[in-house]
């Protein structure tokens, strides 16, 4: 069976873009996009994948997104392939012509749906908000239709169904992306704690800066990597100009130095905001380290409060500092409990639920 798989952008290498890359590898599958980086695609560890461009986009905002939209709007690849699976939210107008077809939601639109005040109020500029409110409304009403053309609808966590389900009104089947674990291992915890996220304001990684300016005997190394478009690169320059001494930003790692991270740091902080699952969190916990979250989102279902780590009720700097302070008393009690926890987000399980929908959608 020949499958392609439609992604937004490939060219800054997330969470949803490594689902994406596990799915084509252990599916041979084919991948179409738009912007790419093949030399950060091989350096996370996928060499032997054909990736193909259906055009570049730009850069910044709105024109990237809205670009993106409409090159799979019109992308016809249905003589080519037996099935399409969908793993980008930009990338869902490809469902009207290419089927059947599978959507794998790592969320609605966050910008137009649950972000969307947050958005409003942190990243657009206050002389342009009428436009963003005009733009959200077309691409709402937009997101509504092409969703009809949809035949499967899948999500990665319980957070997002809920999501599907209030702004979309669709039911989805929960399978939880995939981590491939053998790739993580333990080493003895070394004098740093980590934190992995893309440099945007809805990770909120300012938080963790101001954490650690009040502990100065503690260290954090930050892997954040950005696009580069202009409010990525603006909330970029904010954090590294009121980066503490003892964070060390990294603007991004390779899969091996990123394995190593993991591997040696004492623990992993997060502090995204209603994160729709949270990959890292269970990269982290494959590597046998205690994980602190907010309580909210995605977390919640990855986490296991006490035992893995903490879930933080209303995270603020204060509440992030004694959980560190707490936590890093005897960072190795959780390490069985974490490799454990990890189990259950395994690439084996993921694949064989995915199989299975497709094999049922060509019967």
């Amino acid at each position: 069976m020949k499958i392609a798989i439609f992604h937004n952008f490939l060219d800054n290498i997330g969470g949803a873009e490594m689902v994406s890359l596990i799915l084509a590898r252990e599916l041979k599958a084919d991948i179409y996009t738009t912007n790419i980086d093949k030399e950060k695609i091989k350096k996370m560890g996928f060499s032997n994948i054909n990736i193909f461009s259906i055009g570049k986009v730009p850069l910044n905002a709105p024109f990237r997104q809205q670009s993106a939209l409409l090159r799979f709007r019109f992308l016809n690849l249905k003589n080519k392939y037996d099935f399409f699976i969908i793993s980008g939210d930009w990338a869902m107008s490809g469902a009207v012509n290419n089927k059947p077809n599978l959507w794998y939601v790592h969320s609605p639109i966050r910008e137009i749906w649950d972000l969307y005040e947050y958005t409003r109020e942190n990243t657009v500029p206050w002389i342009l908000r009428p436009v963003f409110d005009i733009w959200v409304w077309i691409n709402r009403r937009l997101n509504k239709k092409y969703i009809k053309e949809v035949d499967n609808l899948v999500c990665n966590s319980d957070n997002t169904k809920n999501r599907l389900l209030k702004f979309l009104s669709k039911e989805a089947q929960v399978i939880h992306p995939p981590t491939d674990l053998s790739k993580y291992h333990y080493e003895e915890a070394k004098d740093y704690w980590l934190s992995v996220n893309r440099l945007i304001s809805h990770k909120r990684v300012e938080m963790q800066l101001q954490a650690f300016a009040k502990m100065p005997d503690k260290k954090l190394v930050i892997v954040g990597s950005f696009e580069q478009s202009r409010h990525f690169k603006k909330y970029a320059k904010e954090i590294q100009n009121n980066c503490p001494p003892n964070v060390k930003i990294i603007n991004w790692a390779e899969q091996k130095e990123l394995i190593d991270l993991y591997a040696n740091c004492r623990g992993f902080i997060t502090t995204a905001k209603d994160e729709d699952f949270g990959l890292t969190v269970v990269e982290a916990m494959a590597s046998g380290k205690p994980v602190i979250a907010p309580c909210e989102g995605g977390y919640k279902e990855t986490v296991v409060d006490g035992i893995t780590g903490r879930l933080i009720e209303n995270i603020d700097v204060d509440k992030l500092v004694e959980a560190v302070k707490q936590l890093d008393l005897d960072v190795e009690k959780y390490k069985n409990a974490c490799e454990e926890q990890a189990k259950k987000f395994g690439t084996e399980v993921f694949l064989e639920k995915i199989k299975e929908i497709i094999n049922t959608s060509k019967s």
